[in-house]
């Protein structure tokens, strides 16, 4: 199926197909979380028509035609490469659209009617496999003999001349399977859209094998990642104990192919989740963290945040410690800016920030976001009130923007609100700093030369000591625990 655009011969409607558009992100799936059309239906221009999640968060999808819904190309719950036809439209010249192109114009060229969508999809959106040559030639010369070795004898490694094109057309995890399962996707015809190789073609391959294994299974291949089983064990059990290439033993375990047993279950990695997983590896791996934690008393601002909660100026908005921890966040940033930087390691540069882009760690149902307010270091405390109350209901109902989740430069999560007194955060990839507050317990304490009952808080903050050095951490955290501790104490501050 193509997206190009079909007239029908003598009439005034044609059929559009729209395809999945890249959102923005540079993303290369989405899953469709629900369809708000069937077809059939009569669309408006711009009518929500699904919920597609990208990596990051659910996003609203609008139809960029007037006209009918002729065909639903995949079904909810499906997870669908960028540049996929998703729907297919039935639209005329009374609905507004222009006329079709004429075949001899290049249907796939397009501008971008909708902000968000991306560039013109090329060719169609997807890579065009190069078709196999396996006729062999009449004569056994040493050319012929050149043409035929693909089809009787593959190399173990990809040839580096072979470019992305040439390669067989599956989506990563579709690749990742046939890795686990030893199954090699050169020659394999998908049976997906535009002869997509899919997860039901990779495990026919071990359908159709008479011992249920993969025909190259038992080739030596170091670096082919072993399938695991239910227990994180292989199923052919431990390494170097099964039957290298060559024996004649059989194999001393079931085999990959071996459903799971009873009582274990799996769950893909996709969407938020597997977005989530890279960006907190590949913090913990590139940026150096360091912890500092602070136990303060923070009976003051507690006493404080009863005052705001009387105050005609709040009625109607929710204040809460996060509140105040944001607000001081953003005068401790103004004293010490190296928290409010990033490293560009292509460029051997600190960059450093003048706005605070606050990001707030939001624990929603499909996983863990960070969605920043923007210019933090500008907003009144009322106003950083409403802002946080409108991001996290934002996040939690799944319906933060891109905008919201991108260009973040410092960062704080809440642990406390799950009873936690203190952890250590992983930096926001390319953010220098986050600060975890944990719960605000009732405690015995020192206070005026006696020990009474108090308002405790521990502060948990990690920075990145390529951009930090111990010092500046160290005064920052010192900065809001003074603000905490004594919320008059701005005056000195500012």
């Amino acid at each position: 199926m193509t997206a190009a655009t079909l007239s029908s011969a003598g009439t005034s409607t044609s059929i559009r197909e729209f395809r999945l558009p890249d959102l923005g992100e540079g993303l290369t799936e989405s899953e469709i979380v629900q369809w708000h059309i069937a077809e059939g239906d009569t669309v408006e221009l711009n009518q929500i028509i699904a919920d597609v999640e990208t990596a990051k968060a659910v996003v609203e999808l609008p139809s960029p035609y007037a006209g009918v819904v002729v065909t639903l190309h995949e079904a909810a719950g499906t997870v669908v490469d960028v540049g996929a036809t998703i729907v297919s439209f039935r639209v005329g010249s009374e609905s507004g659209e222009v006329s079709p192109p004429s075949e001899e114009e290049e249907p796939a060229k397009r501008e971008p009617n909708l902000v968000g969508y991306g560039a013109a999809v090329e060719k169609g959106g997807r890579p065009q496999r190069r078709a196999r040559h396996t006729t062999h030639a009449p004569a056994p010369g040493p050319a012929s003999t050149r043409e035929a070795l693909p089809a009787t004898a593959p190399e173990p490694t990809p040839d580096p001349a072979v470019t992305g094109a040439d390669r067989p057309r599956s989506t990563p995890p579709v690749r990742k399977l046939a890795r686990d399962l030893g199954v090699t996707l050169d020659g394999l015809t998908g049976t997906g859209p535009n002869a997509l190789i899919t997860r039901a073609d990779v495990l026919a391959v071990l359908a159709d094998s008479p011992d249920g294994h993969s025909p190259n299974a038992d080739r030596p291949d170091a670096d082919r990642p072993h399938a695991d089983s239910p227990d994180g064990v292989r199923a052919d059990g431990p390494a170097g104990a099964g039957p290298v290439a060559g024996d004649s033993a059989p194999a001393s375990g079931p085999g990959p192919s071996v459903p799971p047993r009873a009582g274990v279950q799996r769950v893909p990695i996709r969407g938020m989740r597997k977005h989530t997983a890279a960006a907190m590896v590949a913090s913990a791996f590139t940026a150096p963290h360091v912890t500092e934690f602070l136990t303060i008393d923070v009976t003051p601002t507690m006493e404080l945040l009863a005052d705001l909660r009387s105050s005609r100026a709040f009625e109607g908005t929710r204040v809460t410690p996060l509140t105040i921890v944001a607000k001081a966040v953003c005068i401790a940033i103004a004293r010490n800016p190296t928290l409010n930087s990033s490293w560009d390691e292509a460029a051997q540069e600190i960059v450093q920030y003048s706005d605070v882009n606050l990001g707030i760690a939001a624990a929603t149902p499909r996983g863990l976001l960070v969605p920043n307010i923007k210019e933090a270091q500008s907003r009144t405390l009322v106003d950083l009130a409403r802002a946080l109350g409108a991001l996290t209901e934002t996040a939690r109902a799944g319906r933060t923007p891109p905008t919201d989740l991108a260009g973040g430069t410092v960062s704080i999560t809440n642990i406390g609100v799950f009873g936690i007194d203190a952890g250590t955060p992983i930096l926001n990839p390319g953010e220098a700093a986050i600060l975890a507050m944990g719960a605000v317990r009732s405690m015995p304490w020192e206070y005026q030369g006696a020990v009474a009952l108090r308002s405790v808080m521990t502060l948990s903050l990690s920075f990145d000591h390529r951009l930090v050095d111990g010092e500046q951490g160290s005064r920052f955290l010192a900065d809001v625990g003074t603000i905490l501790r004594n919320p008059a104490m701005v005056l000195t501050m500012v």
